[in-house]
């Protein structure tokens, strides 16, 4: 009997009340048509309803690739647990995604585990294992004596438990059964064995798929084309076919949002100029990034996350620091898995230009839970008096933390980026200064931050990590009495500018207090 079926087909099992697994790296790999099939039976059927959906990391972009945004509606999803969520507006429309506002309004069951968990706790599942057990995250959102990982106040189970193992606290997610796994690949042969080779990432495809079938349940994988027995290399076929049910060629599926075909250069197999990369925007993520590449060091291992974090790269490319190959000498990566190249910032972030090597994201998470990214560069929402860090939940916004949490436990040094303030913030540069227009309405730096992401003060005491907090207009160091101030951008007044701006003061304020260098605030702009 043959795999190979229609969408309607390939979701005709799932039943009322199933638990399905997905996932996605915004747009990157996304089964996108899958996930749409399944709302469109919804609407037409009023089923399957009341799912719970298993969602690694933020599956789809909530606009040209909605992804889960697909099944954000009411009676049709009951629950969510997620490493992380599509949160970004739709870049043409503006609207938030569908599935942002549910979590606002308390309209499903959302939890929110960091990504290393979310995707460790597969291989749990699929050797059937009482559970994922891991120090990572104490004292954090996810433990259960803080918020347990809650996101929504219909969250009535506790997915995490605070055990004591051999005299210490750890954190414990018991494991589940998983009815339905819905990945995506590029090929797949009439025995359903798949390849991955027009993806840029990997992720947790074949884990889902593996745990999945391990539980007793289907997979149904999305792909491009079908190909003959035989023709493509053992090494590029990546998940046997005996783990998959059904399958769906959509010839059309898109590569990533921005680029409908494939593009070569995220796949190593052409290699684009350095100087060919697009530049990044003049304004504060710019000048961020430019403070913030200081601290990057040829031959050590660095990760780098979303926002300004992820704009680093660029602007080391644009600074000449590539040119020559001395691309060679630096390793970036993501929490996602691409080694080598240059991380790509906005819609296609996640994947390398130009990567050496591609790891699954199980296998990435076990490099970084094992300290082998030394340094990190991450973004920040809130940053507060006690020395704890928010990224996961702020404001309207229901990012969760990512891989955040794990990059930064398990990091010797970090830098984290951001702007001063948010919401309305406006600057501009002339004449080698940063000139402050309007402050924005909400401060970064709080007295108790809205959800605590990672314990920073924490980690320079007990782990003796080297922290810095890099704005437009002022860099931090992390001591083990809180924020020292080492750096203030010319033309900002430390007063006004700064210290107004704050809900607490630093405990130290070099004296005389060093400039950022000039060199950032040349290129002029208004913002």
């Amino acid at each position: 009997m043959t795999k190979f079926c229609s969408l309607h087909e390939s979701i005709a099992d799932i039943d009322n009340s199933a638990t399905i697994a997905t996932v996605g790296v915004i747009g990157w790999i996304t089964p996108d048509a899958i996930l749409k099939a399944i709302a469109d039976q919804f609407n037409s059927a009023g089923s399957p309803n009341q799912l719970t959906a298993y969602v690694p990391c933020g599956t789809g972009d909530g606009g040209y690739i909605p992804g889960m945004d697909h099944l954000a509606k009411k009676g049709l999803l009951k629950r969510i647990i997620a490493g992380s969520y599509i949160h970004g507006a739709h870049p043409e429309t503006g609207k938030k995604p569908h599935l942002l506002n549910m979590l606002y309004n308390h309209e499903v069951e959302g939890y929110s585990w960091p990504i290393a968990a979310s995707m460790h706790w597969l291989r749990e599942v699929a050797r059937k294992s009482p559970g994922y057990l891991t120090k990572t995250g104490i004292g954090t959102y996810v433990d259960p004596d803080v918020d347990g990982g809650k996101f929504t106040n219909c969250c009535e189970e506790d997915l995490v438990e605070k055990i004591k193992f051999k005299g210490e606290d750890y954190l414990f997610y018991p494991t589940f059964d998983l009815d339905f796994g819905i990945i995506r690949a590029t090929s797949a042969d009439s025995n359903g064995n798949l390849s991955f080779e027009n993806e840029a990432l990997l992720s947790s495809n074949i884990a889902i798929a593996i745990a999945v079938k391990a539980c007793g349940g289907q997979v149904i994988a999305q792909v491009e084309k079908k190909v003959e027995l035989g023709t493509r290399a053992v090494g590029d076929v990546k998940l046997p076919g005996i783990f998959v049910d059904k399958i769906v060629v959509v010839e059309d599926q898109r590569f990533v949002t921005g680029i409908d075909r494939v593009d070569p250069h995220f796949l190593g197999l052409k290699r684009q100029p350095v100087n060919e990369l697009p530049k990044a925007k003049a304004g504060i993520s710019k000048i961020i990034a430019a403070r913030a590449a200081q601290e990057v060091r040829k031959h050590e291992l660095s990760i780098f996350g979303f926002g300004a974090s992820g704009d680093i790269p660029i602007v080391m490319a644009e600074q000449g620091l590539f040119d020559d190959d001395q691309l060679y000498d630096y390793c970036f990566t993501t929490e996602h898995g691409p080694y080598g190249g240059v991380v790509m910032p906005g819609w296609v972030f996640s994947a390398n230009v130009n990567p050496e090597a591609l790891l699954d994201g199980i296998s990435q998470f076990d490099v970084i839970e094992g300290g082998l990214c030394k340094f990190c560069s991450l973004s920040f929402a809130e940053f507060d008096q006690r020395g704890s860090v928010n990224v996961s939940q702020f404001g309207k916004s229901y990012p969760g933390s990512g891989g955040f949490v794990n990059i930064a436990h398990n990091a010797e040094r970090i830098i984290f980026t951001g702007s001063f303030t948010t919401v309305g913030l406006r600057t501009s540069v002339k004449d080698g200064k940063l000139n402050i227009t309007t402050d924005g309405k909400i401060h970064k730096f709080v007295e108790q931050v809205q959800s605590i992401t990672y314990l920073v003060q924490e980690g320079v005491t007990k782990r003796n990590q080297d922290i810095t907090v890099v704005t437009e207009r002022a860099v931090f160091k992390v001591k083990e009495g809180g924020l020292c101030l080492i750096e203030i951008a010319p033309g900002v007044d430390l007063e006004k500018d700064i210290l107004r701006q704050m809900d607490f003061k630093p405990v130290e304020i070099l004296d005389p207090l060093p400039l950022m260098d000039p060199s950032f605030f040349i290129e002029e702009y208004v913002e």
